[in-house]
């Protein structure tokens, strides 16, 4: 198998060097306009040959196309690319809005071609036993998900806070919960303190079983903070990327309610019981998340994040966008539209 890959920023050099490392791939062909770009990725992979026409690697001999661009450019280079018969890998966030994406998964389908769409955290061995945990039943029903992203990071000149740092954190949430809690509506605040993005957020998503989820994402904050709780009604569960070792801890905790005859008279019972930290599988994700891609094409299945799973995650940034340009107008999302509430 041959894989292109257009863009060598931050991301496109790891996609590189994974590709070269998966055994089924024969070749990697490595795309920028910038020559000091191409560089620097020969330096890192002398393996990888270089091109700065994105033109002649879709239309070329590449049997795949990763897509690892700024967002607004996704949406062309991968109608171009499905409709040259090629796979794609495209980075998260998977589109600019849902039309698009819905466009895209439709091409794919009438043409029998993969969709991949790089939430890479679902790859890890911290974000498996996350999800292994809860379907096995051992967290109890699903009360909440609360998840804070936040650093002095990097302001991105076509995207806010929300569609650069949420999509992670959402795609974690989707993964681990399920098709079983229906996002019912969206509610977001935030506010662009300097190049007209916002740059800090408060993201609520509200589900029809009364699960709860919260995201606090920002770009200018003085601490990096990566953590996530999931609150059961049997265990909870806190899950702190930040930590070398201990990156999960399960807390035998929570909250027992009995009630007398009326509900001024009802008794809350707290429950604090062990810690434990299970072990997790320490493999690269982005290495896990290439040979997917690779597998799906050549078993001709569905990856595991595929094109619906990246347009679950567009929907409720859009729905976030709307919301906040309404300081906080609670959005509902169906499988349609969005109606604001």
């Amino acid at each position: 198998m041959i894989v292109g890959i257009i863009g060598l920023g931050y991301w496109g050099p790891n996609l590189v060097r994974n590709f070269l490392a998966q055994d089924k791939v024969s070749k990697v062909i490595a795309c920028d306009t910038l020559s000091e770009r191409l560089k620097f990725v020969k330096t890192k992979c002398p393996a990888a040959e270089l091109t700065n026409s994105s033109e002649d690697l879709i239309y070329g001999k590449a049997d795949a196309i990763v897509i690892a661009t700024p967002v607004d450019t996704h949406f062309d280079f991968a109608k171009k690319a499905l409709l040259a018969n090629k796979h794609i890998w495209v980075e998260k966030p998977f589109t600019s809005n849902t039309a698009q994406a819905e466009e895209l998964i439709e091409i794919a389908e009438k043409k029998n071609l993969k969709i991949f769409v790089d939430h890479t955290f679902i790859y890890t061995g911290a974000v498996k036993k996350m999800k292994e945990l809860a379907d096995n039943g051992e967290l109890g029903k699903i009360l909440y998900f609360d998840s804070v992203r936040i650093n002095l990071g990097i302001f991105q000149k076509d995207i806010n806070v929300v569609w650069d740092l949420a999509p992670h954190d959402l795609s974690i949430m989707n993964y681990v919960l399920g098709e079983h809690h229906k996002i019912a509506a969206v509610s977001a605040n935030g506010i662009a303190n300097y190049n007209g993005k916002e740059n800090i957020a408060h993201l609520s998503i509200y589900f029809e079983d009364n699960c709860f989820a919260h995201f606090h994402i920002n770009w200018t904050s003085p601490v990096k903070i990566r953590k996530m709780i999931i609150g059961g009604d049997k265990k909870m569960l806190v899950f702190d990327d930040m930590e070398n070792y201990e990156k999960i801890k399960v807390y035998n905790s929570g909250v027992e309610m009995k009630s007398m005859e009326s509900i001024h008279e009802a008794l809350v019972q707290y429950r604090t019981g062990d810690m434990y930290s299970p072990k997790i599988i320490q493999t690269e994700a982005l290495s896990l998340a290439a040979k997917e891609f690779v597998d799906s094409i050549l078993e001709n299945r569905q990856p595991l994040t595929n094109g619906t799973d990246g347009l679950n995650v567009v929907k409720i940034l859009e729905a976030s966008n709307k919301s906040i340009k309404k300081r906080g107008k609670v959005i509902e999302i169906n499988s349609k539209s969005f109606v604001e509430v």
